[in-house]
């Protein structure tokens, strides 16, 4: 079949144009709706986070709190307040299931081309040419948020690291970009001290092996 006639720009716009397309109000309007519905801690987050976000002075935060304290809803007003100002926010995670929660939201492979040979590159960096869409939206986004980042390898983090600094000329961590960790350490996998590539493989047969037979009665 023939390739499509379609230029390097449109193909930019379009990537840029795509985190820039939803409703203005209706976003404005969940924020105002919700906003009073935070409880005081979620409050002090939110005020927290939107004055970094307005100062663009970058940093790293982390939102950590267990299963059902309403971090999926205080980070998707974060969102709806970046978004409603027709800035972008880019929502990611590190695995599909979590990637449904938010609109917008993404899997952190996926959108940031990560490698696959993680555990044996050194220096990992993300798969993002400068002249791309995705190059554009990292270098002009408010706010990268990364759902159970715990869930996440250390080199995933690294290579974004690196390449936000490279795409946005700043040497400072994450390029000066601002970036909001969200996960639950008592959620994290286990973890083998000095294990190999062969036990993270077996790890889970393993695990899987052990809720099998816990629930499966023994005949005498």
């Amino acid at each position: 079949m023939t390739a499509p006639n379609r230029h390097m720009h449109d193909a930019l716009n379009h990537e840029l144009q795509k985190e820039q397309q939803y409703d203005i109000e209706t976003l404005a309007e969940t924020v105002r709706t919700n906003v009073p519905q935070l409880n005081q801690q979620q409050k002090i987050a939110y005020n927290t986070l939107i004055e970094a976000v307005n100062s663009g002075s970058g940093g790293i935060y982390f939102l950590d709190a267990p299963g059902g304290t309403g971090k999926t809803f205080l980070i998707s007003l974060l969102l709806a307040r970046i978004r409603s100002r027709n800035d972008v926010a880019l929502a990611l995670a590190s695995s599909g299931r979590a990637a449904t929660l938010l609109e917008g939201e993404r899997t952190a492979h996926s959108a940031l081309k990560l490698p696959l040979n993680m555990q044996i590159t050194e220096t990992p960096i993300c798969n993002i040419a400068k002249n791309s869409g995705m190059a554009k939206i990292l270098q002009v986004c408010k706010l990268i948020v990364w759902e159970e980042c715990t869930m996440a390898r250390k080199g995933s983090l690294e290579a974004l690291d690196r390449t936000l600094k490279d795409l946005r000329d700043n040497q400072n961590i994450f390029g000066g970009a601002m970036i909001l960790l969200s996960g639950d350490f008592r959620q994290t996998l286990p973890v083998i001290p000095r294990s190999t590539v062969a036990d993270e493989l077996c790890m889970p047969k393993i695990i899987e092996f052990v809720a099998v037979c816990k629930d499966t009665p023994i005949n005498n």
